[in-house]
């Protein structure tokens, strides 16, 4: 059997295979007008009501890490999943599969850690499942979430709604969670400690939203990092991002990791962290109510919305030069959420 017949780890890493896997296979047998847009959530009308609704499963490997662990994962990616349509989220549901043999004691710090992050979100665990399968049968714990948020009226965010001359945005520095899992699961040490950005971010968008109701795109830059995401923008809305490389944050430490490791910083993965894309009228004000919040202290202008080269991001050295900067083209970090 060729490689191509089967599903490999780069298939999960938010690159050009899944990207291709989603389109080719999934959306391909389930097409219909909610999930045509992709989004990291639906949006569905219910009588008077348009409610987000998304899921989500978390294999990340080792289950605890630097800033968080799975539970805390979790919890912060579903509610970041309804928030990227500008929704507030309201409940959730999480699904459990246990490998036996699996520490009863560890098992409880999860939970407490999902406890939290959720009163910290202000949303409700309202549902639940639970499994056990035999040792062997699984990486020790899984956790599979779905969500459900109210969409307020007025608010239309999709990747395809990217306009020429929009500024596009990102909250702070790309690239921590990507590291600090790597590093965990590795057992590398830097002279620096790298810990996770996972965090929610409903209270961020909500701070944006009380600005302007006029913000065209919301992505949070998860598995294959910035760079899939802006590829995955410049797609959808058929237009190119320009990105200043200068102006994007990235922390010296995790700059130096990826510089040790061979990785891109642009493509690797973030839990806390949104782009955002809007009219350039309001990207000052944008800016300042996110930098106001502890999540968006880091927030920066990064780059414009252009005409050309169509479906494609540009990225503006610091040398002075030009590059496209692509999607993830395979397995770079598998079970990084």
């Amino acid at each position: 059997m060729k490689s191509e017949d089967k599903i490999l780890l780069a298939h999960g890493s938010g690159g050009k295979l899944m990207h291709n896997l989603i389109k080719e296979l999934f959306l391909k047998n389930f097409f219909n007008p909610i999930l045509a847009p992709l989004d990291d959530a639906a949006s569905i009308e219910i009588a008077s009501s348009r409610l987000a609704f998304t899921t989500d499963s978390y294999v990340v490997k080792p289950l605890f890490f630097k800033g968080g662990d799975i539970g805390r994962l979790a919890v912060c990616g579903t509610v970041n999943d309804l928030s990227m349509k500008g929704a507030k989220p309201l409940y959730l549901s999480v699904a459990l599969i246990i490998e036996e043999g699996f520490p009863l004691s560890d098992l409880e710090k999860i939970i407490g850690s999902m406890v939290k992050a959720s009163q910290e979100a202000k949303v409700e665990i309202a549902s639940g499942d639970t499994k056990v399968v035999e040792k062997g049968s699984a990486d020790g714990l899984f956790i599979n979430t779905a969500g459900v948020g109210l969409i307020p009226p007025g608010v239309e965010i999709s990747a395809k709604n990217a306009s020429v001359g929009d500024v596009v945005i990102i909250s702070g520095s790309i690239g921590d969670h990507g590291i600090a899992v790597l590093s965990e699961r590795e057992g590398l040490s830097f002279q620096t400690q790298i810990a996770s950005d996972v965090a929610p971010l409903n209270e961020l968008v909500e701070a944006l939203l009380n600005v302007t109701q006029e913000v065209h795109v919301l992505r949070d830059p998860t598995r294959g990092g910035l760079a899939s995401t802006l590829n995955e923008i410049a797609e959808a809305s058929n237009v190119a991002i320009e990105i200043d490389e200068s102006a994007v944050p990235i922390k010296d430490e995790v700059l130096g990791a990826c510089e040790m490791l061979g990785f891109d910083p642009f493509q690797v993965a973030n839990e806390g962290k949104m782009v955002v894309i809007l009219p350039e009228k309001w990207a000052e004000k944008a800016l300042e109510a996110l930098k106001k919040h502890p999540h968006g202290k880091e927030a920066a202008i990064i780059g414009r919305v252009v005409a050309e080269p169509k479906k494609k991001v540009i990225l503006k050295t610091s040398i002075g030069t030009t590059r496209l900067l692509d999607m993830l083209m395979g397995e770079q970090l598998p079970r990084i959420c």
